[in-house]
């Protein structure tokens, strides 16, 4: 377990944020990071050609240890849709195959394939919520997802656990059943990485995407993306400069070449040195390492197994915790969630989302006991 750690962060007593899920706050050494990156551009003259490669590197490798992979294995993205329209452009799918997604998922990782189903003439087929809610454990997504699979699927593409609720997908469980048929699986972790342990030797995605700015404390518009060794000889969506052989020596940058550099950097979007947001996510993943995933998970899951008890007391309820990812709670109400609530919340110093049915709370680490007796005293008032 890991005491709070608000005293890393930025945010005054008054204020209760429980809205990791939207978007975190950064730490302070993260902050101070950026600003350094920042400083760096004020004076040029300090970046050196190697600095265009090293931190980037170095971040590699660190994502790449939260989800037990290379570093050579790891693209750097500004956005998850970036990372699945690389996925779309190389992934094949014939007109008579589909493409499942769940009802209600995350448009980033919807769209894209609509786009692909249209374009090849296939089907899209969603997974729909009433098909998975079959168990009186919760929601069963894994159970319909995996009979949703058969010969014609081409291509799964999930969250690790839903972005309205937090209902958990057993991945391991799906992708099996992806490789059986001949399916590629694509996962987005953005909803998950950092705060839920991952491991792609485990799952075995053929694509996998996740954006910084939430349960990787990081900064927005800087994402990562796994590729598994049998996509490194796709097609990049840019033909940037960085990602080809030998872009190293700046003064042969006019000898054009058609080789790329190793592995999955050939996907990599362009000016991915990223100067100030690089080393907020440096900072970021490094605290996260430092932490450890499986600690966050198990701190984060009694926190909001705390609060899904209290919730009951005022006729709200919420996925039992077996079904749902231990940091994400989904609170539902009889007659719905009042759309008034989150801005009623909100003038108190209160923050929460609504997304779908659900009201979010998601809390980190930075929350602390008083944080929830704040929140459970404004719904009393409010619900």
């Amino acid at each position: 377990m890991i005491p709070s750690q608000r005293h890393i962060f930025d945010i005054p007593d008054d204020v209760a944020y429980l809205n990791c899920a939207c978007i975190s706050p950064l730490m302070t050494s993260a902050a101070q990071a950026g600003e350094g990156g920042i400083q760096r551009k004020v004076h040029p003259w300090t970046i050196t050609p190697p600095d265009f490669f090293s931190q980037s590197w170095s971040c590699r490798e660190l994502f790449g240890q939260l989800v037990n992979a290379d570093a050579g294995s790891i693209s750097i993205l500004p956005s998850v849709s970036y990372g699945t329209a690389v996925a779309a452009k190389n992934l094949p799918v014939r007109e008579d195959q589909e493409i499942i997604v769940l009802e209600d998922q995350f448009p980033s990782h919807v769209y894209v394939w609509r786009e692909k189903a249209r374009e090849a003439g296939a089907r899209m087929r969603t997974v729909a919520k009433s098909q998975a809610e079959q168990s009186n454990a919760g929601p069963d997504w894994t159970a319909a997802i995996l009979e949703a699979i058969d010969e014609n699927t081409a291509i799964v593409a999930l969250p690790h656990n839903h972005w309205t609720d937090g209902a958990l997908i057993d991945l391991v469980a799906v992708g099996a059943a992806a490789r059986t048929v001949g399916a590629a699986l694509v996962v987005d972790i953005t909803q998950s990485g950092g705060a839920l342990p991952f491991d792609v030797a485990d799952v075995r995605p053929d694509f996998l995407v996740c954006a910084c700015y939430k349960w990787l404390l990081g900064p927005y518009s800087l994402g990562f993306m796994y590729i598994d060794p049998k996509w490194h000889g796709g097609a990049p969506l840019e033909h940037n400069w960085i990602a080809r052989r030998g872009s190293e020596n700046f003064g042969g940058l006019v000898d054009y070449v058609d080789g790329y550099q190793d592995g999955a950097l050939r996907f990599d979007m362009g000016e991915r040195s990223s100067f100030q947001l690089m080393p907020i996510a440096h900072a970021a993943l490094t605290q996260l390492l430092d932490w450890g995933v499986e600690n966050i998970a198990e701190t984060l899951s009694v926190r909001t197994a705390a609060i899904a008890k209290r919730a009951t007391r005022l006729g709200l309820s919420s996925a039992p915790a077996a079904s749902r990812a231990g940091h994400f709670l989904g609170l539902r109400a009889p007659d719905g969630i009042p759309a008034r609530l989150p801005e009623s919340l909100a003038k108190q110093q209160i923050y929460i989302s609504v997304r779908g049915d659900s009201m979010r709370v998601t809390p980190h680490l930075y929350n602390s006991d008083e944080d929830v007796d704040r929140l459970f005293d404004a719904l009393e008032r409010e619900l």
